[in-house]
């Protein structure tokens, strides 16, 4: 299209081209959706487009051949509460009289278990300090009754258990308090569940100490971040998650201060998004995560226009990665291969983001731009073992903060910010470890009454 000689023309055509471009970003960001954004699934505008759905597959439902069944299980003897016998006393063909014994010759007993939950109250032990009048002089002498008895109202077993509610299903404190009630028979104001709250909380500050300095320390971590509330106020609830550990803390800023309270100094590789907080990483010590950027690549094909061509080749390109990691993580490809196919591919990836840089799309040319500057932090898991190429570790991890927000709408005070750090901490790193979440809440309150040291939540 010819440039108009009219100087007016000339300043009208570039306010139409100004126009298009934005009423292009608007319709972009009206567009944003699961696919193209970080917006949850849940987060759809009612014009999302549906979710892929699969074909239907030909096999039949349920376990496929060479599928590990899932059988019931047999509780061993000793769990085993009660044993009723049924014992044949004649013979249906000869009415002879049958042993109650069993003879050498005899089948083994056919089985059946059937688990079922009796009468549940908690137990109340009552503490009694009684006095006794002397004889001889009169005087009055009153046993006390031990401070290390009267210092709670409830037990360590009760303790864990409304912990447990509240910090591995996020049952409210009202409903924590009527679970309670109606359960065990046993009552409790809200000012009880809150102070138990807090003392679970600190008998686990010890153990959320030695799990941050865990992780800090760690050679590869994926971190993430999401919103948390304070009164009211915007917070931000972080999370370093490595095979075996998921660290929580929340803290009033998304920038650089948060990361570094989570991390300190931040050693090792970091798996994370494209967040400005992480921009001061030297970046051959990052990750970038992939399946943010499949999204951010579908976003520039919505957006259409100059970027769209960029972006559907990044997106082909984004679909080979994942096809081959997916074959090495299955065993069906060395990782020598991958990282072939990978370092061919690299020189023609950077000539497709110069491209980008001068589409003329704002959008498309910002993105382009950053992973130029990024470009080493693609291919961090090319070059060390054990990184992966999406922060999956860490989202599956936030996942239970993200619910807990939506329910409780964040905390009212420092002391609850702390207990929820520390309590997912603990829930989710014993999830990791398939360790029982109640026992270990039990040995910590126990440890904490009694001045010992908490139960260790890392192993080895």
């Amino acid at each position: 299209m010819e440039e108009p000689a009219c100087p007016g023309c000339r300043r009208l055509q570039a306010e139409v081209q100004q126009l298009r471009e934005e009423v292009r970003r608007l319709a972009a960001l009206v567009g944003r959706n699961a696919s193209n954004s970080s917006l949850p699934p849940s987060a759809n505008p009612p014009q999302a487009p549906a979710p892929v759905k699969k074909p239907k597959s030909e096999r039949k439902p349920g376990g496929q051949p060479g599928h590990d069944p899932h059988l019931k299980q047999w509780l061993p003897l000793e769990r085993v509460t009660q044993v009723m016998t049924f014992v044949p006393t004649r013979c249906p063909k000869c009415t002879a009289v049958l042993s109650p014994s069993p003879g050498l010759d005899d089948p083994p007993p056919t089985r059946h278990q059937v688990a079922d939950l009796p009468p549940v109250r908690a137990e109340v032990i009552e503490y009694q300090g009684h006095a006794r009048k002397c004889q001889q002089c009169g005087t009055v002498t009153q046993a006390s009754i031990p401070t290390a008895l009267t210092r709670s109202t409830v037990g360590p077993g009760l303790a864990a258990s409304m912990a447990y509610l509240a910090g591995c299903h996020q049952v409210s404190k009202r409903g924590v308090e009527e679970i309670v009630e109606t359960l065990f028979e046993v009552p409790v104001a809200l000012g009880t569940v809150s102070n138990l709250e807090q003392e679970m909380s600190e008998a686990l500050a010890s153990v959320h100490a030695s799990a941050l300095e865990a992780v800090q320390a760690a050679p590869v971590k994926h971190v993430d971040e999401t919103g948390w509330k304070k009164q009211g106020h915007k917070y931000w609830l972080w999370v370093a998650a490595t095979a075996q550990l998921s660290v929580f803390v929340v803290h009033a800023r998304r920038g650089i201060s948060g990361l570094t309270t989570l991390l300190d100094d931040v050693s090792g590789i970091i798996v994370s998004d494209r967040w400005s907080a992480y921009r001061w990483l030297p970046v051959y010590r990052r990750q970038l995560c992939w399946a943010h950027l499949q999204r951010d690549f579908r976003a520039l094909v919505d957006l259409g226009g100059k970027g769209k061509k960029v972006g559907n080749e990044l997106l082909a390109f984004t679909q080979d990665v994942f096809h081959w990691w997916s074959r090495v993580r299955d065993g069906t490809m060395a990782r020598r291969s991958m990282r072939t196919y990978i370092n061919e591919q690299r020189p023609w990836l950077r000539d497709l983001l110069k491209r980008g840089c001068t589409s003329g799309c704002a959008k498309t040319e910002a993105l382009c731009s950053q992973l130029l500057e990024l470009e080493p932090a693609l291919w961090t898991f090319l070059r060390h073992e054990g990184v992966e190429p999406t922060n999956n570790r860490a989202e599956r991890a936030v996942r239970k903060g993200v619910l807990w927000r939506k329910k409780s709408f964040g905390c009212s005070s420092d002391a609850g910010c702390r207990f929820v750090e520390r309590i997912l901490t603990v829930v989710q790193t014993l999830r990791l470890q398939e360790r029982s979440v109640w026992k270990f809440l039990c040995q910590a309150i126990e440890s904490h009454r009694s001045g010992q040291a908490a139960p260790q939540l890392i192993l080895g």
